[in-house]
């Protein structure tokens, strides 16, 4: 019961906000009692929190199993991209707004997370490229992957990249793109160019 209540209120968390929904809403819409909620949950404060976490490990697990097939690295990250985008089903940006606005403890630990997660991926991801001279050999490895997380955090921002501008998915496209056309060699730009046009058959 306690996975329903999690699989449940993470659906209705990205829908529509960490604030908005209340343990009312989740009991109703689950068509249990709020009390089966509370003996799961000491507070909306923990549902959330434990919400959000297990949201996180799902997705980083996600990645982890992408990485472990050892793909060519251009093609790895359009796989983390599209399996991103698959679990976060066009993520609007109100439930990280309310997440950061109404539990910043709770965002702080999540993007700590977050951040950890990229950082590994990107660096490993960013070696092999250069070993497979597919991505430049003079490359800072901790430089490009920070940027890549502060590149990707910011496409959350409603402010600077509106939804009535560019959609989440079209978004991530430019921002992949971006990123690797500025870290590729020549032989690199060829599988990225192969990638950008079968994406768009």
């Amino acid at each position: 019961m306690r996975e329903k209540i999690i699989q449940k209120a993470g659906e209705m968390f990205l829908n529509l906000g960490f604030k908005s929904i209340t343990m009312d809403d989740l009991a109703h819409e689950m068509g249990i009692s709020k009390k089966t909620i509370y003996s799961h949950f000491k507070n909306k404060t923990d549902l959330v929190q434990q919400t959000a976490m297990s949201m996180t490990d799902f997705i980083v697990c996600g990645i982890d199993d992408i990485v472990a097939l050892q793909k060519n690295p251009i093609e790895e990250l359009y796989e983390i991209k599209r399996f991103v985008m698959l679990h976060l089903k066009d993520e609007k940006s109100s439930p990280l707004y309310q997440l950061q606005k109404y539990y910043p403890k709770i965002y702080t630990s999540l993007k700590e997370v977050q951040f950890e997660c990229t950082h590994r991926c990107i660096a490993k991801n960013v070696k092999r490229g250069m070993q497979m001279g597919i991505y430049r050999d003079n490359l800072n490895v901790e430089f490009v992957s920070r940027i890549y997380f502060t590149g990707i955090t910011s496409l959350k921002d409603n402010g600077l990249f509106p939804t009535e501008i560019f959609s989440k998915a079209e978004l991530m496209d430019y921002y992949l793109e971006y990123h690797l056309r500025g870290i590729v060699t020549p032989e690199g730009r060829k599988i990225l160019n192969s990638i950008i046009n079968s994406n768009k058959e």
